[in-house]
């Protein structure tokens, strides 16, 4: 699945998209944007990651994966590239929120 700048899935995703995406499919609507996901649910510290938890990038919020464990996320990064799973290091962190 491609990358796409607004895109909501299921055939292209921008990464909140596709956090949206991904929730919904279990029944969890959550906001569409990082920065406002990032603002839903409960905050986790870092060193308290589970897989399943939404991990968020930068400051102000711009960016946003689904933890996998391991120190790696499932996310939509950019142009060109498929919805992929990357270390979670290869971003500034900035957060994490558990629905």
């Amino acid at each position: 699945m491609p990358y796409a700048w607004g895109a909501s899935g299921p055939s292209a995703f921008d990464c909140s998209g596709l956090t949206s995406w991904a929730f919904k499919q279990a029944g969890i609507t959550l906001p569409r944007t990082s920065a406002a996901q990032s603002t839903f649910g409960t905050p986790v510290a870092k060193g308290n990651l589970q897989p399943g938890d939404l991990v968020f990038f930068y400051s102000p919020v711009s960016h946003v994966g689904i933890y996998m464990g391991g120190g790696k996320i499932l996310h939509a990064s950019t142009s060109g590239e498929p919805v992929k799973v990357s270390d979670m290091s290869s971003f500034p962190y900035s957060g994490a929120r558990r629905v």
